[in-house]
Parts: C-alpha cells; sequence; structure tokens
C-alpha cells in the first residue's frame, strides 16, 4: 500500500480524539457515492429506531415507498416496504462512522428500544471502537469510532505493518517501531 495519500479533508469524520466533535447531520442533496437499501415490513417502526437509536435524521420519504435516511455526509440508508425480511440478521454488514463520545449513548439508545440489538462495544485491532447493532429488519450494522493513534500501540504496529502511517511519519520510522 504504498501509494496512498493523505485525504482527510474530503470526509466529514473528524480526526479522532477525546473531544472529537461529531459534524451535524448533513441536509444536502447530492449525488450518492455508495448507500444501503434495507427493505423493512414496518417503515415507520424501522424510521423510529433508525433515528433514536442510530442517530439519523431522515431527510426526507416518499409515502408508501422510500424513506432517505442519513447522519453525516456520505452516511445514506433507504428503507423501502417489504413483505418480509430475513428471520436473522447475515453475516454481512454494514459500517457507519462515529466519534468515540458517542459510543455509550448509542448503546443506550439501541438497548432502550431493543433491548438484544447491540453486541459489544469492542476494540479492534485497527484501532477503533466497534459496536454491532441488529436494526429491526435483521440489518446488521456495524457503528465504529476511531480511536486516538498512539504510535507506541500494537495497533499503530497492525497498521505500519501493512504500510498505513501517519502523516509525518516515514516507512523507516515505522520499521523501528515494528
Amino acid at each position: 500500500m504504498s501509494d496512498y495519500y493523505d485525504a482527510f479533508e474530503m470526509s466529514p469524520v473528524p480526526a479522532p480524539g477525546p473531544d472529537a466533535v461529531p459534524p451535524e447531520p448533513f441536509r444536502g442533496i447530492y449525488g450518492m457515492p455508495a448507500f444501503v437499501t434495507i427493505p423493512t415490513t414496518d417503515l415507520a417502526a424501522s424510521v423510529d429506531f433508525w433515528t433514536r437509536g442510530l442517530g439519523f435524521i431522515e431527510l426526507f420519504g416518499i409515502p408508501g415507498r422510500v424513506v432517505h435516511l442519513r447522519r453525516w455526509a456520505f452516511q445514506d440508508v433507504l428503507l423501502v416496504p417489504a413483505e418480509s425480511v430475513p428471520e436473522q440478521a447475515p453475516a454481512m454488514s454494514f459500517s457507519f462512522a462515529g466519534v468515540l463520545g458517542q459510543v455509550d449513548s448509542l448503546v443506550e439508545d439501541c438497548r432502550a428500544l431493543r433491548p438484544d440489538s447491540v453486541d459489544g462495544p469492542r476494540d479492534t485491532p485497527w484501532n477503533t471502537r466497534d459496536v454491532v447493532v441488529t436494526t429491526p429488519e435483521n440489518a446488521r450494522i456495524v457503528f465504529t469510532a476511531a480511536k486516538p493513534f498512539d504510535p507506541d500501540s500494537q495497533e499503530a504496529r497492525n497498521l505500519a505493518a501493512v504500510g498505513i502511517t501517519p502523516p509525518g511519519v516515514g516507512r523507516d520510522d515505522n520499521e523501528r517501531h515494528a
């Protein structure tokens, strides 16, 4: 992975840190580069869970056809009516970025709405804290928040081993830390 470059200015995700502030929900209309479409047997119940539990807003809806939900820019979900939904969540998941300060309240909010909907939080080898949420539609949603970067951590060594280094740190510096 030697051809990458720092492009964080494109992302609405703030730099990780204990005081990271999430952006406000993005209400602009744009060509969506990616989105997820989730079938539901109960649009109202699904919208309630996604907005009150996961922190999305209802950007707009076409009654009986689609509800467009969003958190930050490029975090779009389309809920569409369906006759049925899977009886259990699939192995596949869809992830949304957040900040560490949102993890606990998201867990509490989701558990208040659906007590068995949350698994985690768990820290990952790639320096995030993840929460897996099973929605009323049995979608597996991963809420992921980057942890502050510690250059002496195992997570930093894991990332350096695949060529990902923080700005200002060269390959030679990473090889000394490995």
